[in-house]
């Protein structure tokens, strides 16, 4: 990984892109820092603190937002505004024949794709940001809640919200132009990462406190486990992204120009990890909806109880989180790879698979493949992201260690950052590979 980064920052246009998307991200974190007017943070502290399905939501969304949101900052929503957005265009590009038109018009149908979103987008982040007003409203974490000045200071908070929404969903574009990587995945792996110091000052402080209190030796397996869970989980996520299923195919005697070229064998490598930390993305982004109406309502009744019934802590989440993981790998994986356009690609090119005769039984072998290879690269990325919960028993670990799906989203992006490095700078110097 540092040679690539090494490779990379001497290679000018991809310094410039490594450079451009540091900055965006140092901007990203500053404005993580910036208060907005009339809340008081040691109230949204004290509302983390409590132990109930609604603090594990609350505790999330900090973790994603790199400590924005406990702070109540401009950027407490983080990428949340967007990454919802993305997934009902998705859908909705799915269902809609309308939408589905504008997408195979190419660069003018993209554009008008994308200003819905943005729109989308600036809805979603002013609904999320009335809900977290209403949140805090009723803890008090409000400083005005009455008349002239109370209406005065909704506008002013849900204002500094829904514009932190709209400057990262800037952010997130001008990274996908011209910086390194996917702009959401980028912005994501740096507010988890800058919860890194946090976690390690607390294993610092309890091998201290076992240090000084000897009877407290616990503390020291705590810390171990901890440890090696996360780099246990590291390297499965390393060896499950290399993983692939490789598809044999010949090539027949073919004639470029005026050379005659011999048959020849290769394979087609299917990675069990097609639709990379995208789905446990848009599966967390989907649950954190019932979980913000659960505390908002209030009222007992039907809808309470099924909102509590999906609470973090329960294991009804778990078992629909487990399921939308798959769901979102499947359809994550149809719209962006098609059997038929794989299959007509290696019938145009005079390859064949052995066995298989071109045109539909080439297209029902590959998309027979393709379903069994996202399937595991579904139960592997469900199987991380809830791994953890399953340690919910035990305190300490639960203070010590990151969510699997901070963990996944975290590792995932920055495999896939160097291996976009990787290509770009192979692209770029290529002519040494001649010499």
């Amino acid at each position: 990984m540092l040679k690539t980064l090494a490779q990379a920052w001497k290679t000018g246009d991809l310094k410039k892109r490594l450079l451009y998307t540091m900055m965006i991200i140092i901007v990203f974190r500053l404005g993580s820092a910036i208060p907005v007017p009339f809340l008081n943070v040691d109230m949204l502290k004290n509302m983390m603190g409590a132990n109930s399905g609604g603090a594990s939501l609350l505790k999330f969304f900090d973790t994603l937002s790199g400590g924005a949101f406990a702070q109540a900052t401009m950027f407490a929503l983080s990428v949340q505004p967007t990454i919802n957005a993305s997934i009902i265009m998705q859908l909705m590009g799915v269902a809609i024949p309308a939408l589905e038109a504008l997408q195979k018009e190419g660069e003018q149908g993209r554009k008008k794709i994308n200003a819905i979103t943005r729109v989308l987008t600036i809805f979603l982040g002013l609904t999320q940001s009335s809900v977290y007003y209403a949140i805090l409203s009723r803890n008090g974490a409000i400083k005005y809640t009455s008349g002239f000045d109370g209406f005065f200071c909704a506008i002013v908070i849900l204002s500094v919200f829904t514009a932190g929404t709209a400057l990262i969903m800037w952010f997130v574009e001008r990274v996908n132009k011209n910086g390194i990587g996917n702009g959401v995945s980028m912005l994501l792996f740096a507010g988890i990462v800058s919860r890194m110091p946090a976690i390690i000052g607390k294993m610092s402080a309890l091998i201290a406190n076992a240090i000084q209190h000897p009877e407290n030796w616990m503390n020291y397996v705590y810390v171990s486990i901890s440890i090696l869970i996360f780099l246990g989980m590291t390297w499965l996520i390393v060896f499950m992204n290399d993983a692939e299923r490789r598809i044999p195919i010949l090539y027949a005697k073919r004639v470029v120009g005026r050379r005659m070229f011999d048959s020849d064998a290769s394979h087609l490598p299917l990675k069990i990890g097609l639709a990379g930390v995208m789905p446990i993305v848009f599966a967390s982004s989907m649950l954190t909806i019932p979980g913000m109406l659960n505390v908002v309502v209030q009222k007992n009744g039907i809808l309470k109880a099924c909102l509590n019934a999906l609470s973090m802590d329960s294991w009804l989440y778990k078992v629909v989180f487990f399921s939308l993981i798959i769901m979102f790998a499947y359809f994550y994986v149809s719209i962006s790879y098609d059997p038929l356009e794989i299959s007509n690609n290696l019938r145009q090119s005079g390859a064949t698979i052995p066995g298989f005769r071109p045109g539909k039984s080439t297209c029902d072998f590959l998309a027979r493949v393709l379903s069994k290879v996202t399937l595991m690269g579904a139960l592997f990325l469900a199987f991380i992201a809830i791994f953890p919960m399953l340690l919910t028993s035990f305190r300490t670990l639960r203070e010590l260690f990151i969510d699997g799906t901070s963990i996944i989203i975290m590792v995932g992006t920055a495999l896939e950052t160097v291996k976009l490095l990787q290509s770009q700078t192979m692209m770029r110097v290529y002519k040494g590979f001649l010499d």
